[in-house]
């Protein structure tokens, strides 16, 4: 058979990765690996072959593989066996459980803590490289002479910000610096706040909703996703120092 160049050895993957600045990434998730797997065997963590095939049909219903032909050419398109498909679904459920048991019943405590790292705005953002320029349009804006969104649609110094008219969206209080978080949190709905200096330049504001913290099924996943990764990271840490002492 004539060799197509079609088929990769372990070798040059590795040396792909080296090449690529990935290994260091790689490897680190192979550490990863290796400390969910010792922490689950530890605390008598298993998945059963159930919870498994239940996990297999969620993903093929998502991908509309129905029928078992379908699964099997995309396993072969992925060049990975059914086996390797049920062991990273294995690891995946193991991850989900062992960060159950670890945190599970902190999640609420660190959002109470946290309140209010938590909520949220609507914002819009004008940010103008010159403070006479954000000064002038500030006071234009608050006189009605022209639009927030207007005065970002020409004004704003970033060109993708600009197409948005300064929308930002919805953005966490922890996400925004700390004098700006204080200074728009504080404010009334829709009332301009600036300009504020930062390293990006002159900041106006204006929030168009405040949203409420609120422990949502899909926040309570992102905390409980916090607290395991900065456990994880730690527990990381510490086995690459022990081997390499």
């Amino acid at each position: 058979m004539v060799d197509t160049g079609a088929s990769v050895e372990s070798e040059e993957i590795v040396e792909f990765l080296k090449q690529d600045i990935q290994y260091k990434k790689v490897c680190h998730q192979i550490w990863s690996q290796r400390v969910i797997e010792r922490a689950t065997q530890e605390r008598g963590i298993v998945v059963t072959p159930e919870e498994i095939q239940a996990e297999a049909d969620k993903q093929r219903q998502a991908m509309h593989l129905e029928k078992a032909a379908d699964t099997l050419a995309w396993l072969a398109d992925q060049r990975i066996t059914p086996d390797d498909w049920e062991a990273g679904i294995r690891l995946r459920l193991l991850t989900q459980k062992l960060a159950d048991c670890l945190f599970g019943n902190e999640v609420e405590k660190f959002f109470t803590q946290n309140r209010l790292d938590y909520e949220q705005i609507l914002l819009y953002q004008l940010i103008l490289a010159s403070e006479p320029l954000a000064r002038e349009l500030f006071y234009e804006i608050e006189e009605g002479e022209i639009s927030f969104y207007e005065a970002a649609h020409l004004y704003d110094i970033d060109p993708e910000r600009k197409r948005r008219c300064g929308y930002e969206g919805k953005v966490y209080r922890w996400r925004l610096k700390p004098e700006m978080a204080s200074a728009v949190f504080a404010a009334p709905i829709g009332e301009v706040v600036g300009p504020i200096k930062t390293d990006l330049g002159y900041h106006l504001l204006r929030a168009e909703e405040f949203i409420p913290a609120q422990l949502t099924p899909e926040r309570s996943q992102e905390i409980l996703n916090r607290l395991f990764g900065q456990w994880l990271e730690s527990e990381v840490n510490y086995l690459i120092h022990s081997e390499s002492s």
